[in-house]
């Protein structure tokens, strides 16, 4: 068998010695008889399975005590309504920051819950720079300041994270989560999806400060309370045990690597030299805000797009796959995520640079 460099935006690829982990956990876990997705989340064994995962994600980004870790269903998506269920009190009003197409639909979502005042927005630009902080217009009477921290489709990234002042800081860190340091105590809530740079999909990873969760707003559903998820140890339903497993199994793999920041630099280091490429040729481009880049995915076009099928083809022929852009902006994008190795990003470096030289 031979693996494919896989470029997803999610599900994205995983490290291959997780998987292999996997594969030899399947039928028999630790001596269990068992495979983990056989296993009552209420027994020993899978308890200590989520006990190590919490543990090892609260080392990886230094979680400080006073937040709660919660591992949920509904992805990202989910926390788009949750976050206002649990952070209004109160309080009528959010504020928001627009960047691009997950800003747009975490927006969209909360209008259902409350009054969003979008505080500042790259849509007229199409959402290739993130607005300059002098520039946002913050509420400071809201309940919070929601961001994107990196937007997957448009390849814009937050290179630090925003000073807001004493509104409580919300962010969705779906597909940049665990690649960089960041400093959990400057956030009330951070959550992201699973699938991108924690495992597989249907799950999603939520660290909440103590003193946010406790008073939903009313009608809010058990199964969407933060703190009636924290008291049972995100287990007020089965949850979804083998994703969960699955995500512990990363956690490990990345202390393995070093921790995020030895990883923080690998990723330093795989995108740079894919945006140079980018820079140093007339035939592909990139249209963000250098100030603004991803290093998780980044979007490319080339000189002439009716050659876009024929680049894609010949990197599925070379084993770079999932490539092609999306719709809304076109070209390709590569997503490399953490588990990407720099074998693939060499290998797309060599195939954009002799691709250039037939049809530049």
């Amino acid at each position: 068998m031979t693996r494919l460099f896989n470029f997803s935006a999610g599900p994205a690829t995983m490290p291959e010695a997780v998987l292999e982990r996997a594969r030899d956990e399947m039928l028999d876990w630790h001596g269990a008889g068992m495979s983990v997705m056989e296993m009552s989340h209420r027994g020993r064994d899978f308890i200590s399975i989520a006990e190590q995962a919490e543990q090892d994600v609260r080392e990886l980004m230094n979680i400080p005590n006073n937040y709660k870790v919660l591992f949920l269903q509904g992805g990202a998506t989910g926390q788009f309504s949750m976050v206002p269920m649990n952070l209004l009190g109160e309080k009528k009003s959010a504020c928001y920051i627009n960047t691009g197409a997950w800003s747009k639909k975490a927006i969209a979502e909360a209008k259902i819950h409350c009054d969003v005042t979008v505080s500042a927005t790259s849509e007229a630009n199409k959402f290739t720079s993130i607005p300059a902080i002098d520039s946002w217009d913050i509420d400071n009477s809201a309940a919070y300041l929601h961001y994107t921290s990196n937007e997957t489709i448009g390849g814009v990234e937050f290179q630090s994270i925003p000073d807001v002042g004493d509104i409580t800081l919300v962010s969705d860190m779906s597909s940049n989560i665990l690649s960089r340091e960041i400093d959990v105590s400057k956030f009330g809530v951070i959550y992201a999806g699973g699938q991108k740079n924690m495992g597989p999909s249907g799950i999603a990873l939520v660290i909440v400060r103590d003193d946010l969760i406790g008073e939903v707003v009313q009608g809010t559903p058990s199964i969407f309370d933060y703190k009636k998820n924290a008291d049972v140890g995100s287990m007020l339903n089965t949850p979804p045990t083998y994703s969960w497993y699955l995500m512990g199994l990363v956690f490990d793999w990345l202390k393995g690597q070093g921790g995020v920041a030895a990883i923080e630099q690998r990723n330093i280091r795989q995108s740079s030299k894919l945006y140079t490429v980018i820079d140093n040729s007339d035939f592909y481009s990139n249209p963000v805000d250098i100030t603004s880049r991803s290093r998780m995915n980044i979007p490319f076009t080339l000189a002439n797009s009716e050659l876009d099928d024929l680049f894609l083809a010949e990197a599925k022929s070379v084993g770079l796959v999932t490539l092609k852009g999306h719709r809304s902006v076109g070209g390709m994008r590569a997503s490399i995520y953490n588990a990407m190795p720099e074998e693939g990003v060499d290998n797309l470096i060599s195939l954009m640079t002799e691709f250039e030289r037939v049809n530049g």
